[in-house]
């Protein structure tokens, strides 16, 4: 600890945001640049503890206070290492993990917790900008070749794990472009896509390959590429999702939220999007349905496109100010969280469930119908409090189901567990020998931080298989 009276000196502080009006008017990162010394002062209020919860409530189990404390200390080059140990991608998770290590820092208990994430942000973003991060292809090669399948954090994480490890792979992405939802699914002002862009660059001078529009199950039998590689790790994300199976729901204007927000990625990318498919929340009623991230992400765009008025229903009761009974101190608390895009505008709404969609005349959504509801589980409606509003779009952010199950997981004949996701054992192999599968697939919906997390760990499972496919067996 660089400074043992640093936290009774130093009050906690993050980085400021833009101010709003200023930045509903662009796509960029709504933050504004950390000061150096800012950062080293945040370090100083790192107590190294004895034992530092903030391990164990990072899914990465990031060296936290070691990279605190070379943070305030200056010693940069040496905080990247440590920080890059256990981290593949801090420049991801130092922009949008909700950050479980700072909910469960000791000094949490009694102060405002330590910056951790603002640090992890600036550590590789100095890094980065002093030239650091360069390819680092393994010095010799097995061999062996293993294909992931999505470009996600998890198999990007997974990939390069791999291909450190010395093996070929070969990263199979269905969509035009690489990074899965941090390219299309997470809005450039909370992720600019650039940041993407040069990890991917860096990988391919490492010696990964990619393959992109190369949808397996569609437009590559599955079967085929199993028989083609010695391993197959599966990150393709949890991506069906959860419906919402009430009267009008088959209106136009009523849409995913996942069929929202990638158009408007891609227009930022400069991609034309074809008219017919086109979902603008300019001059709308927008209605959010689900008060998570990406509700918050599609409120976000929708003020940015000039909606008309923007409204986020949550059929949840409002969580409390702070930290609940329920969730003490290092759980993960129950409490309200207000995102950059609740500071924008619109309202958030709590314990009301959408009861009906109505249309006009043309099949167009007009208007929600929705009721205020009771606790969970069993949400009974209010008697007396059913009421409407205007709703020229409704974007449905209700979480997902699962992993798509059509096409790849058929083709590879994969179990699932009781929630609809890939059956594991303990060592990452599915149902299927040589096939393997990380983050959403796997977990089901989840952080950027866990597919990473989920990622690392099973290229290790994966490394090993390859040394020894036999002893995996014997292990079980």
């Amino acid at each position: 600890m660089g400074k043992p009276t640093g936290f009774l000196e130093f009050e906690r502080e993050t980085p400021a945001r833009r101010p709003v009006m200023e930045r509903v008017q662009d796509w960029h990162d709504v933050y504004i640049e950390f000061p150096e010394q800012k950062v080293q002062t945040q370090g100083a209020r790192c107590m190294d503890c004895g034992i530092p919860f903030c391990h164990t409530g990072c899914p990465l189990n990031n060296v936290i206070p070691q990279w605190n404390d070379l943070a305030f200390r200056g010693r940069w080059k040496e905080a990247i290492r440590i920080l890059h140990s256990t981290n593949n991608f801090p420049e991801f998770t130092g922009r949008v993990c909700p950050a479980p290590c700072e909910t469960a820092c000791v000094l949490g208990i009694i102060e405002p917790a330590v910056s951790i994430k603002a640090i992890e942000k600036s550590i590789i973003d100095y890094a980065f900008k002093q030239g650091w991060i360069r390819p680092e292809p393994p010095r010799k090669r097995t061999g062996k070749t293993v294909a992931v399948i999505g470009s996600g954090p998890a198999g990007l994480a997974a990939a390069q794990q791999l291909n450190r490890a010395g093996h070929h792979v070969t990263v199979y992405e269905k969509s035009d472009r690489l990074g899965g939802l941090l390219r299309y699914g997470i809005p450039d002002f909370k992720l600019e896509k650039q940041l993407i862009d040069r990890r991917i660059e860096q990988m391919q001078a490492e010696g990964i390959v990619f393959a992109t529009r190369a949808h397996v199950g569609v437009n590559i039998a599955a079967d085929e590429l199993r028989r083609s590689y010695n391993a197959m790790l599966l990150c393709g994300g949890s991506e069906a999702p959860r419906n919402l199976p009430v009267p009008g729901r088959e209106l136009k204007g009523v849409h995913y939220a996942l069929e929202f927000l990638p158009q408007q990625n891609r227009r930022i990318a400069g991609d034309k999007i074809d008219p017919v498919q086109e979902i603008l929340a300019a001059g709308k009623h927008v209605v959010i349905i689900g008060g998570g991230d990406t509700g918050a992400d599609c409120l976000g765009t929708s003020l940015r496109q000039k909606a008309k008025s923007v409204r986020q229903f949550e059929i949840m009761p409002k969580p409390p100010g702070d930290r609940s009974p329920s969730t003490p101190w290092p759980m993960w608390p129950l409490q309200l969280r207000t995102e950059s895009s609740h500071e924008e505008g619109g309202t958030r709404e709590w314990a009301v469930a959408t009861t009906r969609f109505e249309g006009d005349a043309q099949g167009n959504v007009k208007k929600l119908h929705a009721v205020h509801v009771g606790p969970a589980p069993k949400f009974e409606p209010v008697s007396g409090t059913d009421f409407s509003v205007d709703a020229d779009l409704v974007l449905i952010a209700m979480g997902f189901t699962g992993p798509v199950k059509t096409g790849m997981l058929e083709g590879l004949g994969v179990a699932l567990d009781n929630r609809g996701n890939i059956a594991c054992d303990d060592r990452y192999m599915s149902s299927v020998p040589g096939v393997f599968a990380a983050g959403d697939m796997r977990r089901g919906q989840s952080l950027v931080v866990w597919a990473i997390a989920e990622g690392r760990k099973a290229a290790a499972a994966v490394n090993a298989y390859l040394a020894d496919p036999v002893q995996h067996f014997i292990n079980q």
